[in-house]
């Protein structure tokens, strides 16, 4: 794939009279596909339409508009964040933040308590959010939580006379079966697009966690958070990402299956975040030239490089080596997919997975344990982490007269994380000028692409270790 076919997750639409124009004569914009007109029907038959299906299903899709601001990086780096630094080098004060207006979509999934389901991405950094219904009603809406890493989030008005749009087991969907995407794109109210799903399970596509809906129903921006639904008018996934070369639909989008949503939806209202959990375990695809080493003929399957310490996987009896085939009855084609299936299971839950051993059939049954519970591979944070595994502070670090942080358990030799400079036995102390003493803490400012200022403890010293 070139590099010019890159992701494109939707940030909502910025509001500006100039969008629509200049989406309409963008140069190099992919051709317009239509589709094809039916056959002739005789007078006295009906004509097909799913005009009757869409009058039920669209008044439960709503407009989003979101003020709020966001954070303006200084270009001569973190610390001329800091007043002192300013001063000491005679840089004048700049604005920290700007503010921004956007737009989405979203669906009512609860009309008695009033429940609105729309993208996290959507009400990113929102100090406003009004929601805007089918009948032209206008109301301020709560955030009741977000979970960026499903990219799903909860919002609550109080309205009167709401319409709900059903819930699907998005489970049952095959590719091939019809769907339809309704939403906002570039800001036009209540536009209706359709196509079929093209795939399911996909994974890989984003950082985060989910088995996405690929469809080739017309997806744009402003589409994020809206609604994606059967011919029973079913809410089966919500729109949340797109593969584009400008920008535009070019029939490969992807949408959060509906069952996963509720999932999180559920936690978020009970909660207002979802406490994911982890087993402790690094790996990788058991690949072609991998499964001929194993003396294996099925190629379909994860390999465990490592279990990490005192993790639940270890508790279980899992080693390094091992090829894990499936989890939860589910056949394994990556170890992405084990992630998945792990990162969206509550602490507590049970994974039940099949597996082979020196090539003899084995069943293991690990308990879901919470982050704080086992160390943390920053494969899964930041790319110039990867390659070392993360912990909090431990007993023999606090007889060394460190209290708290979080200590590089590990650092593979010529990993990206031993370029960075992270050695074993540091202890991190603040990520961004951010004092982390948790894992939750850490993870939440260590994960992403951007920079990261760390202040790490090496010994009796301490110092500042920029990541770029």
């Amino acid at each position: 794939m070139s590099k010019e076919l890159a992701m494109k997750i939707f940030a909502p639409l910025a509001v500006s009279a100039s969008v629509l124009t200049a989406a309409l004569i963008m140069s190099g914009a992919p051709p317009a596909v239509h589709a094809d007109i039916p056959m002739a029907v005789p007078s006295q038959q009906a004509l097909p339409s799913l005009a009757p299906m869409l009058k039920q299903v669209m008044p439960g899709v709503v407009n989003i508009s979101v003020t709020g601001e966001v954070k303006i990086q200084n270009p001569m780096g973190p610390f001329m964040d800091d007043p002192f630094f300013r001063r000491f080098f005679g840089v004048p004060d700049m604005p920290q933040e700007r503010e921004f207006q956007s737009v989405g979509s979203g669906t009512i999934v609860d009309a008695a308590k009033g429940y609105v389901l729309t993208n996290a991405h959507v009400v990113e950094n929102a100090k406003q959010i009004k929601v805007r219904l089918n009948d032209d009603r206008e109301f301020d809406a709560k955030l009741v939580g977000r979970d960026p890493d499903t990219d799903i989030a909860v919002l609550k008005i109080d309205a009167d006379k709401l319409i709900q749009v059903p819930m699907a087991n998005s489970d049952a969907l095959e590719v091939g079966d019809f769907v339809v995407a309704i939403g906002s794109p570039f800001n036009l109210r209540q536009t209706v697009t359709s196509g079929i799903v093209s795939a399911l399970g996909r994974t890989g596509v984003s950082d985060g966690y989910a088995d996405f809906i690929q469809t080739d129903a017309s997806i744009n921006p402003g589409n994020s958070g809206g609604a994606l639904v059967n011919l029973r008018g079913e809410l089966v996934g919500v729109p949340s990402m797109i593969y584009s070369r400008s920008g535009g639909n070019i029939g490969i989008g992807f949408a959060i299956p509906s069952n996963l949503a509720k999932n999180i939806m559920t936690q978020l209202i009970e909660t207002g975040e979802v406490k994911r959990g982890r087993i402790g375990i690094t790996g990788q695809d058991l690949t072609p030239d991998l499964a001929k080493a194993f003396d294996l003929k099925d190629t379909r399957g994860a390999i465990v490089t490592r279990v990490l310490p005192k993790s639940p996987a270890e508790k279980a009896g899992i080693k390094a080596e091992d090829i894990i085939l499936e989890a939860n009855g589910k056949p394994l084609e990556s170890f992405a997919q084990l992630r998945n299936i792990v990162g969206l299971l509550r602490v507590g839950d049970k994974v039940e997975l099949k597996l082979l051993r020196e090539g003899k059939p084995r069943k293991v049954s690990v308990v879901i344990g919470k982050d704080d519970e086992a160390a943390s591979t920053g494969d899964d944070l930041h790319p110039r982490l990867a390659g070392a595994t993360f912990a909090p502070v431990d007993d023999s670090a606090k007889t060394n007269g460190i209290d708290s942080g979080i200590v590089v358990q590990s650092v593979q030799q010529g990993s990206p994380a031993a370029a960075a400079g992270l050695r074993q036995g540091d202890v991190i102390l603040s990520v961004n000028r951010k004092q982390v003493t948790t894992m939750e803490e850490f993870r939440a400012l260590a994960k992403g692409k951007g920079q990261l200022l760390l202040r790490v403890r090496r010994g009796q010293g301490a110092f500042f270790l920029l990541l770029q």
